[in-house]
C-alpha cells in the first residue's frame, strides 16, 4: 500500500465529521463574529421554542415567586358617595422565567433584552378592589435580564372600591387597600413577596404630586395567606394608601361663615328686650343660615351609611378598612375595624348651630312677651318676684335689681276712704233744702246759689275721676315696669345659659377636630 494512502483518506472523512458540530454550532451557539445583529439573534434564540402557556419552571414543584413594588404618584379622585378611590401608581413586579436565560458571553456581552410583552409568560396578578377600568397606559415591553429575571414596568390608574369614612369632615384620614393577588394560582404554584423593605415604601413620597386635596401620611403593606377551600391557599400582598384631606378650604368656606352668624347672634342679646327689633334681627338670621345651608349642601360630602360631623342626618359609625385584620404597622384611629357599627353622633355642626339660633329666637320671642305692655296686665305673683327679683339677682350678682321693687299699691279700700271723704264733703255741702235750714249768723254771708253748688258738686267728681286715671295709669306703669325688670333678669340669666352653651359646643368641636388633626 502507498505511503500516503492513509492521509488521502483522513482528508475525504476529515469534512464528513466536521458538518454535524459545525451545525450544532450554528444553531445554539451563534459565532461571535456573525453578520445577524447581536439582538436580533438572542430574541430569536429565546423565542424559537418558547411556550408562553405554560409556567416557566423547570421543576413543577417549585413555585414561582412574583416581587412587587408600589409608589403613589397622584390622588385623583375621591369619590364618597360612591365610595371609589381613584389612584394613580407606579406598578413594578420581578419574577424569574427559568426559559429566557443565556451566558452573555456568547451574545457580545449583553445582560439585559427588552421583549414584547405578549411573547412570555406573565403572572395574572390582579387587584381584588378593582371596581372599573382606568385609562393606564399600555406598555408592550418587559425586561429581561441574563439570568432570567423579568421586570415588568408600568403604570397604572386603579379605580377601586374604598370604605370611606367621612365623620370627621374635614379633617378626615381615609385608608384604602390596594390588594395584589393571583386569580387562578395558589401559593403551591405563585407566591407574592414585596420588592422592597416595608419602612422604605412606608416613607417614599418622592414621585407623589403633594398640591391636591389630599397628602400622603404613608403606604403600609401586610402580606397575608388567606383560603376559600381548605385546600386551596392563595397569597396577597395589601398596600394600605392612608391620607389626610387638607382642611383650610373647608374651614374658611364652611366654617367661618357660620362663626361669624353665631356670633351675631350672640351680639343679638344686646338689643334691648322691650323692643322689637331683637325678633326680626334674630329672625333675618335664621333665615340666613338657612340660605347658607342650601347653598353649602352640594359641598358637603355624604355617602349612603353617613355623613360628616358638619352635616345634616345620622352618622352610622366607622366604616371597616378591608378584609382581614389590621396590618403590623400602625393605623391611624380611623382605620380600626368594628365588628359592629356603632350608632355615631348627629351631623351636629351645622344642626346644632341651627337649633341654637332657634332656641335663641324661642328665648326672645319669651322675653318680649314678658315685658310687652298690656291694659289689663296682671300684677308680678309674689312667688315669681321672690324667685326673679331676690333669688336670680343674687345669683348673677345683679344687685340693683333687687332695690326696684315698688311699694304696694293703695288698697280697695283706702281709695273707698278717700271717695267716701269725698262724698261726704260733697254732702256737706248740702242741697237747697239744707242750705236754706242752715243757721246764719249775723257778720255771716248769704249762701251761694243753688247753681254754684251743683257747679262745684260736677267739679269735684270731675276732680276724683281724674284721680282715678292717675293712679290706674300709675299702677298700669308699675307692673309693666316690674314685668320688665323680671323679663331683664331672666333675659341675664337665659344669655349666660346660651353662651355657657355656645362655649361649650365651640371647645368641644375645637379639641375633637384637633384630636383628629394631630393623631
Amino acid at each position: 500500500m502507498l505511503p500516503w494512502a492513509p492521509w488521502a483518506l483522513l482528508a475525504l472523512l476529515l469534512p464528513t465529521l466536521l458538518a454535524p458540530g459545525e451545525a450544532r454550532h450554528g444553531r445554539g451557539l451563534p459565532a461571535r463574529n456573525s453578520s445577524r445583529p447581536a439582538l436580533l439573534r438572542l430574541s430569536d434564540h429565546l423565542l424559537a421554542d418558547y411556550k408562553k402557556g405554560v409556567r416557566p419552571v423547570r421543576d413543577w414543584r417549585k413555585p414561582t415567586t412574583v416581587s412587587i413594588d408600589v409608589i403613589v404618584y397622584a390622588i385623583l379622585n375621591v369619590d364618597e358617595k360612591n365610595q371609589v378611590l381613584t389612584t394613580y401608581i407606579w406598578y413594578r413586579q420581578f419574577w424569574t422565567d427559568e426559559f429566557l436565560q443565556w451566558n452573555p458571553e456568547d451574545f457580545d456581552n449583553i445582560t439585559k433584552l427588552s421583549i414584547p410583552t405578549d411573547s412570555i409568560w406573565v403572572p395574572d396578578i390582579l387587584i381584588n378592589e378593582f371596581v372599573d377600568v382606568g385609562k393606564s397606559p399600555y406598555i408592550p415591553y418587559v425586561y429581561v435580564r441574563h439570568d432570567g429575571e423579568v421586570q415588568n414596568y408600568k403604570p397604572l390608574q386603579v379605580v377601586t372600591a374604598c370604605s370611606l369614612d367621612i365623620y370627621n369632615f374635614p379633617f378626615d384620614v381615609q385608608n384604602c387597600s390596594l390588594t395584589f393577588t393571583s386569580w387562578l394560582h395558589t401559593i403551591q404554584d405563585i407566591n407574592i413577596s414585596l420588592l422592597r423593605l416595608p419602612e422604605t415604601v412606608k416613607s417614599d413620597r418622592s414621585v407623589f404630586m403633594n398640591q391636591g386635596e389630599w397628602e400622603l401620611l404613608g403606604v403600609l403593606t401586610r402580606f397575608q395567606e388567606f383560603s376559600i377551600e381548605s385546600s386551596h391557599h392563595y397569597a396577597e400582598m395589601k398596600f394600605y394608601v392612608v391620607i389626610r384631606r387638607r382642611p383650610l378650604f373647608y374651614a374658611v368656606s364652611l366654617l367661618l361663615p357660620s362663626i361669624f352668624l353665631m356670633v351675631m347672634d350672640i351680639v343679638g342679646f344686646y338689643l334691648p328686650p322691650d323692643s322689637g327689633e331683637r325678633v326680626s334681627f334674630k329672625i333675618t338670621l335664621l333665615l340666613g343660615y338657612s340660605v347658607f345651608l342650601i347653598i353649602v349642601s352640594d359641598t358637603l360630602p355624604a355617602t349612603a351609611i353617613g355623613t360628616p360631623l358638619i352635616g345634616k342626618t345620622l352618622s352610622w359609625g366607622r366604616a371597616q378598612c378591608g378584609r382581614g385584620t389590621g396590618p403590623p404597622l400602625p393605623l391611624p384611629p380611623v382605620c380600626v375595624p368594628h365588628s359592629h357599627p356603632a350608632p355615631g353622633c348627629t351631623g351636629v355642626y351645622f344642626v346644632v348651630c341651627m337649633a341654637l339660633l332657634v332656641i335663641s329666637l324661642a328665648e326672645t320671642i319669651l322675653i318680649v312677651r314678658l315685658v310687652h305692655k298690656q291694659d289689663l296686665q296682671r300684677p308680678v305673683p309674689a312667688w315669681l318676684r321672690h324667685l326673679v327679683l331676690e333669688r336670680i339677682t343674687l345669683l348673677l350678682c345683679l344687685g340693683e335689681q333687687s332695690a326696684s321693687r315698688r311699694p304696694p299699691a293703695p288698697s280697695q279700700a283706702a281709695k273707698m276712704d278717700d271717695c267716701s271723704d269725698i262724698g261726704n264733703h260733697c254732702s256737706h255741702l248740702g242741697g237747697t233744702q239744707d242750705l236754706e235750714k242752715t243757721p246764719r249768723g249775723r257778720g255771716s254771708p248769704p249762701p251761694p246759689p243753688r247753681e254754684a253748688s251743683l257747679a262745684m258738686r260736677g267739679l269735684l267728681q270731675e276732680l276724683t275721676s281724674i284721680r282715678h286715671f292717675l293712679e290706674k295709669r300709675d299702677e298700669s306703669r308699675e307692673v309693666a315696669r316690674d314685668w320688665l325688670h323680671v323679663g331683664s333678669v331672666l333675659d341675664k340669666l337665659l344669655f349666660r345659659i346660651y353662651l355657657l352653651a355656645v362655649l361649650a359646643y365651640s371647645v368641644t368641636l375645637v379639641t375633637l377636630w384637633s384630636i383628629w388633626q394631630y393623631s
